[in-house]
């Protein structure tokens, strides 16, 4: 019989969130689409147009030893092509935000290869080959993964983002590296570090409360769905607190 991943316990919309981002299998849905050059310009890394730096020569170039790992797992592109490393960082707002920084990393380790990613209270980072970074970002940011109003890209000065909504239901940045247009439409100003950009760059609309809270992937008492309410995840929750007590004195589980 085939084992089929369960991805995390939970019957509630929060749970059923989390699970289809972290299942490669599940196509998130696209929401808006950004340029290759425009994204380009939110993280900052090179110039538009500009070709990849790299820190080696192609690998097929290279005078590799024998090893049988290399005839197994195939390269990336940007491994293939001898990219260098470079990050894309975001941070979240705990008010029904479509993500959050550990969700971000499970989710990653399922979909993508060869990654580096990295997980604060407040903030997720994820590094890689410059290359499939970009590819990578593409995703994070085109699907309901993203929200223009409650995700944005900070790879510096991330602070104060989860402390409160402007009243036009931005997030806080001291750097304010994105602005919510009379239009409705989000647009960057300056990149993920806070350097301005020659022109603004669009990422669309915020979703709506209600869609918010359907995509949601965080317990919130107040203006999303309680924990509490999930009894699955507390029972789950409770599991593992009890074997961590008891790890030291060998759990048995009855």
């Amino acid at each position: 019989m085939k084992r089929i991943p369960q991805y995390g316990p939970g019957t509630s919309v929060v749970a059923w969130s989390r699970r289809k981002q972290m299942n490669p299998a599940y196509p998130l849905k696209k929401i808006r689409h950004i340029t290759d050059e425009d994204i380009v310009m939110l993280m900052g890394h090179r110039t538009p147009g500009e070709g990849f730096k790299s820190v080696h020569p192609p690998i097929g170039e290279l005078p590799e030893p024998e090893c049988p790992m290399r005839k197994l797992v195939a390269p990336t592109e940007g491994a293939k092509h001898g990219d260098r490393v470079r990050y894309i960082q975001f941070a979240d707002s705990m008010y029904n935000a479509p993500c959050q920084p550990y969700q971000r990393t499970y989710a990653e380790m399922y979909r993508f290869r060869a990654i580096d990613p990295g997980t604060l209270s407040g903030r997720q980072i994820v590094e890689c080959r410059e290359r499939d970074l970009e590819a990578y970002s593409r995703l994070l940011i085109e699907t309901e993964m993203f929200d223009p109003a409650l995700v944005s890209l900070r790879g510096a000065t991330v602070h104060g983002h989860s402390l409160r909504l402007s009243e036009d239901g931005m997030q806080f940045d001291a750097l304010q590296r994105c602005v919510l247009g009379k239009d409705g439409v989000v647009r960057y100003l300056k990149d993920q570090i806070g350097i301005p950009l020659d022109r603004p760059v669009e990422v669309g609309k915020p979703m709506d409360d209600a869609w918010l809270k359907e995509h949601s992937t965080i317990f919130h008492r107040l203006v999303g769905t309680p924990l509490r309410d999930d009894h699955e995840y507390i029972e789950y929750l409770q599991r593992i607190h009890t074997l961590r007590t008891r790890y030291g004195f060998m759990p048995k589980e009855e």
